[in-house]
């Protein structure tokens, strides 16, 4: 086996077998909670009264730039 041939092996072995990060539960755990996360600010950006207050900032932030 050539040299390239052998670091190549060990770095492929080395990223299959690589345990760093997160598990398969962790992860899912995660993706839930940025689910829930992502579910709370859709609702609040809903409501007319954030609604309203972001317009009124984007207002506010536009009509000082003239």
């Amino acid at each position: 086996m050539t040299l390239t041939m052998i670091r190549m092996r060990r770095a492929v072995h080395r990223v299959l077998h690589d345990q760093t990060g997160a598990s398969t539960a962790e992860y899912a755990i995660t993706v839930l909670a940025a689910c829930g996360f992502a579910a709370v600010l859709v609702a609040l950006l809903a409501s007319g009264e954030v609604r309203e207050l972001l317009m009124g900032i984007i207002t506010s932030a536009l009509s000082k730039g003239q």
